[in-house]
């Protein structure tokens, strides 16, 4: 089976590309650079120049393959209507990552929000955030024209990644910032909890949904939960710095900037991933952020 990645330079999808490749899958991925390509070529994955925007090339790209995945921008409305054009009518698998951000609110770090959302629970969705779950529901009305389209929808994913960029988006940050002042430094108080999952059941569940997964199915992808404190006196004991400050969202902004400052890392996103488990027998093994931090993070 022959499958075409988007993100494939990324985390999440050179991830996922490197599990297929191990489970016996021809992988396809799009990359902007001949340098990136050499190293897609070096690890077995076919590279295809292009970008997100290159409209036709995207559709060429998922007419001809057996499955698409999309672990680019989850945001990029143009490049998921492209895959969908390529690929309609044909009953092949279409993957869209979202993440779970998506029901994230804005609380600055300071309060802790009891809304835990499974698949079967209405959403709720702040203003900002609309743009991409609309992307989400488009891709799940793509059953409707002959695609076994599936969103993924991501907590706040950890480990080390196996593609060409190791690294997450949120605990490196707070890694990065740390090592560089000599202290760790959180949003707010650091009560939010943002669900979370290891980067190598991520992989394992986008195989299991490529094979297994019905038309139109919605799954959030998490194993376990965490505070921003949790992570951050973690953070502070692997690292043996001192105790954890913190910074308010205006303080954050010029670090990280708004928009993780105020949702990736001062929100909640509580999820609890129900639907994988039941459809897809979905086992992830790896169930602590903090742990990973202490005894396994890189440094």
């Amino acid at each position: 089976m022959n499958v075409f990645i988007t993100g494939v330079t990324g985390f999440i999808g050179g991830s996922v590309a490197h599990r297929l490749i191990d489970a016996g899958y021809s992988v396809r991925g799009l990359v902007r650079s001949e340098e990136k390509a050499e190293r897609l070529r070096a690890a077995g994955i076919e590279p295809v120049l292009g970008s997100l925007d290159d409209h036709q090339l995207l559709v060429r790209e998922a007419h001809r393959a057996d499955g698409v995945i999309n672990a680019a921008d989850s945001d990029h409305r143009a490049a998921v209507e492209a895959l969908i054009e390529g690929l309609k009518g044909s009953g092949k698998p279409l993957l869209h990552t979202s993440g779970s951000g998506v029901v994230g609110d804005d609380v600055g770090g300071n309060r802790l929000s009891e809304r835990i959302f499974d698949e079967d629970t209405p959403l709720i969705v702040e203003p900002r955030k609309q743009p991409r779950h609309a992307i989400d529901l488009l891709v799940l009305a793509a059953k409707d024209r002959g695609i076994r389209s599936v969103v993924l929808c991501d907590a706040m994913i950890y480990g080390t990644g196996r593609g060409i960029n190791p690294h997450s988006v949120q605990i490196p940050p707070l890694v990065d910032q740390a090592r560089e002042s000599g202290i760790v430094r959180i949003v707010g108080q650091g009560i939010n909890r943002w669900s979370n999952v290891h980067i190598d059941d991520v992989a394992e569940l986008y195989l299991l949904a490529l094979e297994k997964a019905p038309a139109g199915a919605f799954y959030f992808v998490e194993n376990g939960e965490a505070s921003y404190a949790e992570i951050g006196a973690a953070i502070a004991r692997r690292l043996g710095t001192g105790p954890v400050q913190s910074w308010s969202v205006e303080q954050a902004t010029p670090r990280w900037g708004r928009g993780r400052a105020q949702y990736s890392l001062g929100s909640n996103s509580r999820v609890r991933a129900k639907r994988a488990r039941l459809e897809l027998g979905w086992t992830p093994v790896h169930a602590s952020v903090t742990e990973w931090i202490e005894h396994e993070m890189p440094l």
